[in-house]
């Protein structure tokens, strides 16, 4: 069975930087696509970030330029640097994979930033 256990979330003020990170375990593959998504208060989950086994990556529009998605597919990891962030930033983050009609969510990071 997979899981994923996020980490690296906190209070950061406007401007800051901070990196999450994504811990896998179990039978995951390094083909399985990874993405990283947010949830505001009162708003929808919304996709920040993508990357495939192959290293492709995808951005939403409001974090392209200043957050970056990555992976260490050894370690089972996956990683967001966010840097330059912003109030509007603030949601808790969920790193998700799957396959086929199976999804996989680790329980969210909560990310603040003070304006």
């Amino acid at each position: 069975q997979v899981q994923l256990v996020e980490s690296g979330g906190g209070l950061v003020q406007t401007g800051g930087s901070l990196r999450l990170s994504c811990a896998a375990s179990g039978r995951i593959l390094s083909v399985n696509t990874m993405g990283w998504y947010r949830q505001a208060p009162g708003e929808q989950r919304e996709l920040v970030a993508s990357i495939t086994g192959g290293g492709l990556t995808t951005y939403a529009d409001s974090v392209k330029g200043r957050f970056s998605i990555s992976r260490d597919n050894y370690k089972k990891m996956v990683y967001l640097q966010m840097t330059s962030l912003k109030p509007e930033d603030t949601a808790v983050y969920y790193c998700k994979t799957g396959w086929g009609h199976v999804e996989v969510w680790g329980q969210g990071t909560l990310v603040t930033v003070s304006s």
